[in-house]
Order: structure tokens, then C-alpha cells, then sequence
């Protein structure tokens, strides 16, 4: 069957999930087309034929991570913008215009692909795409109608984006049933926004068996657009540098093989799959943003974790961590020093809660699942 698969690149989160859902229905014969932008295009080319690049959509970032108002703003207005990696002064792109280049980007292509089905992870262009030209369509998400503290600013714009996802053929959410889903608060009532009855909960697209090692240090991830990036660095770098444990921080700069060390502390500008599996699994606890993909990698090694969320959908991710016992939420370095002192001081409370939460996530196959769902409906087209 012909698939065309889409992510945002909002993250790497989406794009991961999209490369391990790829190999699946590659391997099962499946004629693939990718579509992404920025460096989930460059991951996908990678690992791929037939990967097509497309406009990426931002949000407005700054040092201090995603800003809701200049957001909003610059949907219509172009607006200055410092470029921390190149050190320079940039105008960003409207991204109401970024949308409209993004949809065409889609469009000049699935005419002459004819896929039997569009999937789409968190790529709401993706679904108006198959709206329009009558394709059946799978969304992968964590996100449907967040319910804490989401910004009242984003509701009519998430309203407007609702309609796209109530048309799907079936949502496929890569996280547990309820009461144990790690995205509860992301996904609000799906009742009232329509689609229970196309939502699929079918477990986390990754191995969730846990590995058996040595805990010998602190892991720190951190991810997502250049602004997240910068404001994570300023508060967990400072802080593991002055500890007496040994620390391990990625800073997930794609491709920077540089690699430094402050105090106790060694920052890697970028590791592979591989090596960031083997210091997440030696890590005695494990420092995040709230990353959707990242909360199953802390529950797949069971690692009691620290949040430092610097958008809505992290820190919904975060609190329902923490509300299972797994996590603490912190917003500065203050905090940080804190929350590392009391997990230390409760490491068995925590480190039972994340394990009795990964023998349950171990009952689900999401993968699996999910390309079972996808090759029935292709089948119907």
C-alpha cells in the first residue's frame, strides 16, 4: 500500500515516533513518502527514501523558551528574532504565511502519490490536505484539547484546528489507557471535542522493557527549538556543575559531536539513540523538559525524573508524572537544587512508583497496534 506519512518538527518527539512507525510498515511492504521540515527532515532523509521537504511552522521563540503573545502576533506579522546559533539578528516569517507555503509544499505532491492513506503526527496540515482531496487519514497524537493551564489566548485556535482532527478515520494515541495515560491532561474530554469513538489508545511506540544496570549518575536531556534549548541550559548546567555526583547532560544540538566538562558535569552537544539509551539506563535520575516521548523513556528504565517544562503540553505531561508519584516539576534553578535533595532523600517512593508504572505500560505493543490500525483503513481505500 502507498502511505504518506507527515510530522511537525516542533521537537523531536513527533519525527521519532513517525522513523519507528515507518521501519514497521516498511518491513511489512508498505510504499512510504515522507514529508517533514528542519531537522526532522534531515533524520527522516537519513533513514529513508522518498522523504520530500516542506515548509516548517514555528512557534516564536526567544532565550527564555516559546512566548503565547509574540506567537499570536506573529501568525499575521513578521517580527525580529536573534538567531543564538548563527549570533545574529533575523526577521521570522508570519507563520500564517509559514502555513499557507507548508500546504502547498503537501499538496504539489499527493496528486502524483495517489496514497491510500495520509498519516499524519501532530501535522494538522497534513489533515486539512486529506480533507480537502477526500484521502483517509490517521492522526498520531498526545494532543486533542489541553485542560491545564492552557493559555485562554489558543482556545479559538485550537477550535478551529479540532474540525480537521474530528475527520480523521482514527486517532491513534501513543500512551497507556486511562487512568494511566501520560498525556491525560493533553488530551482533555474527548467526549465533548467529539472523537471517542476514533480514539485509540494503544501503548508508547517504544520497547518499554527496562534494563538492569549500575546507577552511577544524573542524565539530563535537553531538547526541542533553539530557544527551549538555550533557557534548559541556564538552569541545569549551572546547577549539575556544582554538584559532587557525576552528571551527564545532551544539550540535543543535531549532528554537534563537541563534548565538555564543568565540574563534575559532561555536557555532549549531541548523542546517538544508542548512547543516550545507555546513560538514561545507568542514570539514578533523569532531568526533562516533559517531552511525551521522553516520559516513556524515564518510565522504560524507571527513573525517577525532574521537570523543567517550557510549553503548555510538557508541563500537562509533567503534572500527571507527578501526580503518579514518578516526578517533580520545577521552574528554576532554586527549585532544581531542591527537587534533586528530595529525590535523593525519597529515592525508594519514587523509584516504586515509576516501576509499578512501567510493569503496567509493558501490557501494550503501541507499534504494533498502530500499524495494524493504519493497514486496515488503507485497505478500505
Amino acid at each position: 500500500m502507498r502511505l504518506m506519512l507527515s510530522c511537525t518538527e516542533l521537537g523531536l518527539g513527533h519525527v521519532s515516533r513517525l522513523m519507528v512507525l515507518g521501519n514497521m510498515l516498511k518491513e511489512r511492504g508498505n510504499q512510504l513518502f515522507f514529508f517533514s521540515g528542519g531537522n526532522a527532515y534531515k533524520l527522516l532523509k537519513k533513514e529513508f527514501e522518498n522523504v520530500y521537504h516542506c515548509t516548517p511552522v514555528a512557534w516564536y521563540e526567544n532565550a527564555w523558551g516559546i512566548s503565547v503573545s509574540a506567537s499570536l502576533l506573529n501568525i499575521l506579522f513578521p517580527l525580529p528574532h536573534f538567531n543564538q546559533e548563527e549570533g545574529r539578528l533575523e526577521i521570522k516569517s508570519p507563520s500564517g504565511l509559514e502555513t499557507v507555503h507548508r500546504y502547498y509544499d503537501l499538496r504539489r505532491n499527493i496528486l502524483k502519490i495517489k496514497p491510500n492513506l495520509i498519516v499524519s503526527d501532530g501535522d494538522l496540515h497534513a489533515l486539512r490536505l486529506a480533507h480537502r482531496w477526500k484521502f483517509p487519514s490517521v492522526y498520531v497524537t498526545n494532543v486533542i484539547r489541553p485542560s491545564y493551564r492552557f493559555s485562554p489566548l489558543l482556545i479559538p485556535g485550537e477550535r478551529f484546528t479540532e474540525r480537521y482532527v474530528r475527520k480523521c478515520s482514527k486517532i491513534i494515541v501513543p500512551d497507556n489507557p486511562p487512568p494511566y495515560s501520560i498525556c491525560e491532561y493533553n488530551l482533555g474530554n474527548i467526549d465533548d471535542v467529539g472523537v471517542r469513538d476514533k480514539v485509540e489508545f494503544v501503548g508508547a511506540f517504544i520497547d518499554i522493557t527496562p534494563v538492569k544496570t549500575s546507577e552511577n549518575h544524573i542524565f539530563a536531556s535537553i531538547s526541542g527549538p533553539l530557544g527551549t534549548r538555550a533557557k534548559l541550559k541556564q538552569i541545569v548546567i549551572p546547577v549539575l556543575s556544582k554538584l559532587k555526583t557525576k552528571s551527564i547532560v545532551s544539550l540535543g544540538e543535531h549532528g554537534e559531536k563537541n563534548v565538555k566538562k564543568v565540574g563534575n558535569c559532561i555536557i555532549y552537544g549531541w548523542l546517538s539513540q544508542q548512547e543516550r539509551h545507555e546513560y538514561m539506563a545507568k542514570a539514578k535520575l533523569v532531568i526533562f523538559s516533559g517531552g511525551h516521548t521522553t516520559c516513556f523513556e524515564t518510565i522504560k528504565h524507571a527513573k525517577p525524573s525532574i521537570c523543567i517544562p517550557t510549553q503548555p503540553e510538557q508541563l500537562a505531561n509533567a503534572k500527571k508524572m507527578q501526580d503518579l508519584g514518578c516526578s517533580i516539576i520545577v521552574r528554576n534553578k532554586e527549585q532544581l537544587r531542591q527537587a534533586i535533595r528530595e529525590v535523593e532523600e525519597r529515592k525508594d517512593f519514587y523509584k516504586s512508583n515509576v516501576q509499578r508504572l512501567n510493569q503496567y505500560s509493558n501490557k501494550f505493543k503501541g507499534v504494533e497496534k498502530a500499524v495494524e490500525i493504519i493497514e486496515e483503513i488503507a485497505k478500505l481505500k
